[in-house]
């Protein structure tokens, strides 16, 4: 999955269709024996997800050229010979992307980095949604509440079920051993959403623009470690030059 994410990533640029990102995506899983896990998931057309702009996640890849100016968030999952999905997404910057895009796409980082840093055997659940908040909220964002992290493993979606924001009701605590993902969806306006009609994409209630990253990862008897991370950075590192295109 990291491989792909990679791949599909360096392809973005102004001009280029989510359409043809679906396409190296599609390619680059087969090319290393790999199922590109969205493919049919309830009925879900593509095999990746890419959320622009005010895209909060499960935007369906289509013919729109991507502008100047536009944060693109690709969601890759791969399903391996192995019989275990790996799940990721990182939200890239494209062109001349305004001052308050950039932030809140480095704030959607820091929201995941901060809930990672609370991982370890032990920790409530419930808990990663207030070092989130916090991160969101002194950078006046707001946390979506209706897509939560999940477990994963042989299944792409099972327990546990990881909110990111504050005083939620998660039950469970970490221990090691225990695979899932957290994936903080951030938005500039308010935290509301709404559906489109094609019943996937997720759009913001009031049209603000919305960024997210996401890794899965094992907790350890000390702390974690990312699945998904690239071979040389166990701990998230912001690095705008991997996400600016």
């Amino acid at each position: 999955g990291r491989e792909v994410l990679d791949v599909a990533g360096k392809a973005l640029r102004v001009g280029v269709t989510t359409d043809e990102i679906d396409r190296v995506v599609h390619e680059a899983a087969l090319e290393r024996d790999c199922y590109p896990s969205p493919l049919n998931y309830y009925n879900f057309p593509k095999s990746v997800c890419t959320s622009v702009n005010e895209v909060i996640c499960h935007g369906i890849p289509d013919f729109r050229e991507v502008q100047d100016g536009d944060i693109v968030n690709i969601d890759v999952t791969t399903y391996n010979k192995g019989g275990y999905h790996g799940d990721l997404n990182e939200t890239f910057c494209v062109g001349n992307v305004d001052e308050e895009g950039r932030k809140l796409v480095k704030t959607s980082f820091e929201c995941l980095g901060a809930a990672l840093d609370k991982v370890k055997p032990g920790t409530l659940y419930r808990d990663l949604g207030n070092a989130i908040h916090k991160v969101s909220s002194a950078n006046n964002c707001s946390v979506v509440r209706t897509y939560c992290g999940h477990g994963i493993g042989s299944l792409f979606h099972t327990a546990p079920n990881v909110p990111h924001y504050p005083k939620n009701k998660a039950k469970g605590t970490m221990k090691a051993g225990h695979v899932f993902t957290i994936e903080p969806m951030i938005n500039l306006g308010t935290p509301g959403d709404k559906t489109w009609g094609d019943n996937w994409t997720a759009v913001t209630s009031d049209g603000k623009r919305s960024s997210q990253f996401e890794h899965t990862l094992l907790v350890t008897e000390t702390g974690y470690e990312l699945l998904t991370g690239r071979t040389d950075e166990p701990v998230m590192k912001w690095n705008e030059d991997l996400n600016y295109r």
